[in-house]
């Protein structure tokens, strides 16, 4: 028998707050995170809008030597660590620290320290580059600092597959414990891609909005959606076996139920247009938690607002949920703090924990005009009621599909 795997900790780094209690309270009050690049000078660029971490300073979370040493996606990391890792009350003294892992993903890793260390290269040649650009840049050592920050030695891994990165990097912990090979996963997910160069290589892909509005900006499911807003930040979870948080007595937020994985095999950027890839990995989280598609009444869904996502993840859920698709509630977090590429799915996990928890979930923010082809329930306004279990989407470019089944904590 599989065993049972709870939240018993959580820790997040937003747009929109800089803790899960101030994130929380800014979704119910529908505060959202857009507002002008002040990162660098996006005068000339297509788009001009993003999601920034506003007054975020690693120093308050770490030594400053350290923080010095890790970027920022590590740093924010780190933060939502150690907000999670105090919230779960694990005493690592008394924990074997080789029974306690990491899976903390991040799909980009440091795009500053390439462009700051390919300008010095271009501009005071190769023997002026940063001794320490390697290490800083590389997208596992969000996870790899983690692990030094807090001491845990079990196993330690970066799941990188774009967008669906926190999502995944949540399902392999699960996964690790269920099988035994751990006792705790620190899981989750990292980005901070607000650079001239991420800016300009997704604007030249046509996935970000030009919108300067903050209201209408990132808008997913809505006729007039346009493309994505940047985000970042981090969202961590402690993830523990069952057994072993009853037997510290450790406040249980939720149960990680069902994790399914599919792969579009159709197109670099595009999800498939049946919505077959992410239909199926909706099909195997609920098959994983031993649960049918009734059982099912509220969908996070990746909801990028760009065109494609949303009418090919509405397919998904038609197919995966057949008439009960009409039934459902669904939304999507990324109307209030963008999209944190690699972060996304953890931030997304957190909601869905925050939202079972206290019989609530939060509206599409700036959600007004129905699209005729995305023709479900998206949550125009907040819905309150008891809601046993959750599905959280997260679809990557590479035709990633990931699904979480979450299930409100009963003893």
């Amino acid at each position: 028998m599989s065993r049972r795997v709870v939240v018993t900790g959580m820790g997040a780094i937003t747009p929109i707050g800089l803790s899960v209690e101030e994130f929380w309270n800014s979704v119910k009050e529908e505060k959202t995170g857009f507002g002008p690049i002040t990162k660098f000078d996006a005068s000339e660029y297509k788009c001009k809008i993003a999601a920034e971490v506003k007054d975020f300073d690693g120093k308050n979370y770490m030594d400053p030597k350290a923080a010095k040493r890790m970027e920022l996606f590590s740093q924010y990391a780190v933060a939502a660590t150690k907000e999670a890792l105090e919230d779960s009350k694990l005493d690592m003294e008394k924990e074997d620290p080789y029974r306690v892992g990491v899976s903390v993903g991040s799909g980009i890793g440091s795009l500053q320290a390439m462009e700051r260390e390919h300008s010095r290269l271009l501009e005071k040649g190769p023997n002026r580059v940063g001794p320490l650009l390697v290490p800083m840049m590389i997208c596992n050592m969000a996870a790899g600092n983690v692990s030094i920050q807090f001491g845990l030695k079990g196993k330690n891994i970066n799941v990188v597959t774009a967008c669906t990165t926190g999502a995944n990097s949540i399902g392999e912990a699960y996964r690790t414990i269920q099988y035994g090979d751990a006792e705790v996963m620190v899981a989750g997910g990292t980005e901070s891609s607000i650079t001239p160069i991420g800016i300009a290589g997704f604007c030249a892909l046509t996935a970000l909005t030009s919108s300067e509005d903050p209201k209408r900006c990132s808008i997913p499911f809505d006729k007039e959606r346009s493309g994505f807003v940047m985000g970042e930040g981090s969202a961590v979870v402690v993830l523990e076996e069952l057994e072993h948080a009853k037997a510290r007595g450790a406040k249980i937020y939720a149960e990680v139920v069902g994790y399914g994985c599919a792969a579009d095999a159709y197109h670099i950027t595009s999800p498939a247009e049946d919505g077959a890839g992410a239909a199926k990995a909706m099909e195997y989280a609920m098959k994983d938690a031993g649960i049918t598609p009734a059982d099912v009444t509220y969908v996070n869904a990746h909801g990028t607002s760009t065109h494609h996502n949303d009418l090919f993840e509405t397919r998904a859920i038609k197919l995966a949920f057949g008439e009960h698709a009409k039934d459902l509630k669904i939304n999507s977090t990324k109307s209030m703090v963008g999209h944190l590429l690699g972060g996304a799915g953890a931030i997304e996990f957190v909601t869905c924990v925050k939202e079972l928890q206290e019989g609530y979930i939060h509206a599409t923010v700036g959600y007004q005009t129905p699209d005729e082809e995305c023709d479900l329930d998206y949550c125009k306004e907040a819905v309150k009621g008891d809601f046993q279990y959750a599905l959280s989407n997260s679809l990557g470019f590479g035709g990633h599909n990931g699904t979480l089944a979450v299930k409100k904590w009963q003893e």
